[in-house]
């Protein structure tokens, strides 16, 4: 109850499908932009009111609000304003509240900036994801090289922070040449990048493709080359890893995904959003409609679309505190894990196998007494994990 909360708002709908895109995104010809605008806040009321009556009186702080998708820079700024205005209402926004608005670099997008700065909106993550014209036709993204490198620039002059993405380990990459595409794209970002292994994610038009062969991402050894490098480039402009795909100057770090992977409260509002909320003594996970359409039925009929909530047990809240906390460089605070979870990082991995990551040197005890993964570690996480948690 005393930690601050973060608000995350799904936009579900985006121009196109990217190729690789596994997320809850649709296209559509036409969006009622209001009747979403006026879901969105509807179902942000309905939250604030069910922890209101859980502790009466009682108004949480908020630390930020992040506006993902889908393509939010598709949102009309004024849904975006009235959104920020609700929920800077219904709780106390902390004096440096951080709001993060994701957009693409196409022309028609970057032109709506200037209205989303006015709008509230402090923050712009900006989905460039390559710096070459031929990778970007073959990612599936509506803009060019030239085009991202505008909008940047223009980001630049209006937000105060600023970030943008990348995907590397692309088809037939080699190290120099992504260490020169990431140092030209360090050059503009200045203090945050997010750099993301391309991966075939199940059901996107890559695993189709790959599957039949149409292309091959680089062998793990290459890949991990190339991760490497990622680190090293980032690293001679100042930028650190504090997560496994995030990079950042001090103080510049996303607040907003800090709340997720130290395993904080958030609200999730919009088709297919998640959240996790302490109400009544137990963490209760929540998931919304992933459909447009019937979440906005379900929101108009009965105030919100949660299709599934249930209250998490000591060992899947440590299960998950475990699995957000060990991506972070900062690692795994286990007097945070015992209060937020129950139960002691002792009760909630086989000990063996801790012994063991430490011994391989995949995990190490920080001076401060958390736990956290190393380099090689990162690298291994989706292997580890399952074989390290009970």
């Amino acid at each position: 109850m005393t930690e601050p909360l973060a608000l995350y708002v799904h936009w579900p709908f985006c121009a196109a499908k990217c190729p690789y895109c596994d997320f809850n995104s649709h296209v559509r010809e036409s969006v009622d932009t209001a009747r979403f605008g006026a879901a969105l806040r509807r179902e942000l009321a309905r939250e604030a009111a069910r922890l209101e009556a859980d502790a009466p009186g009682v108004r949480r702080k908020l630390a930020s609000i992040f506006f993902g998708g889908g393509t939010p820079s598709l949102m009309p700024p004024q849904v975006v304003a009235d959104v920020i205005a609700d929920a800077t209402r219904l709780f106390d926004p902390t004096p440096d509240i951080e709001i993060t608005l994701e957009a693409n670099p196409t022309s028609v997008e970057a032109a709506k900036l200037a209205e989303f700065r006015a709008a509230g909106v402090n923050r712009a993550s900006l989905g460039v994801q390559a710096l070459d014209d031929s990778q970007l036709a073959f990612l599936g993204r509506k803009h060019d090289a030239a085009q991202a490198i505008v909008a940047l620039e223009a980001a630049r002059e209006l937000f105060p922070r600023l970030s943008f993405d990348l995907i590397y380990a692309r088809p037939g990459q080699q190290e120099a040449e992504w260490r020169a595409e990431l140092r030209r794209a360090l050059a503009l970002a200045a203090d945050h990048l997010s750099l993301y292994q391309l991966t075939i994610e199940p059901g996107t038009r890559f695993a189709t493709e790959h599957a039949r062969g149409a292309f091959a991402l680089p062998e793990d050894d290459d890949a991990a080359t190339l991760y490497f490098a990622t680190g090293e480039e980032a690293a001679r402009f100042g930028l650190e890893p504090y997560e496994v795909s995030n990079y950042a100057k001090p103080g510049a770090e996303s607040r907003h995904n800090l709340a997720y992977w130290r395993y904080g409260d958030y609200i999730g509002i919009g088709a297919g959003a998640h959240q996790r909320l302490m109400l009544g003594g137990a963490l209760h996970a929540a998931r919304r409609h992933r459909g447009p359409e019937a979440w906005l039925a379900r929101v108009e009929a009965d105030g919100h679309a949660v299709t599934h909530e249930e209250t998490l047990s000591t060992q899947d809240r440590a299960r998950e505190a475990l699995l957000m906390g060990l991506r972070l460089s900062e690692g795994i605070d286990p007097e945070r894990l015992l209060a937020r979870t129950g139960l002691s990082l002792e009760q909630a991995v086989d000990p063996a196998m801790l012994t063991a990551c430490l011994e391989e040197d995949y995990l190490r005890w920080l001076p401060n007494g958390r736990l956290a993964a190393t380099w090689e570690g990162r690298l291994r996480l989706d292997l580890m994990l399952p074989a390290l948690l009970r």
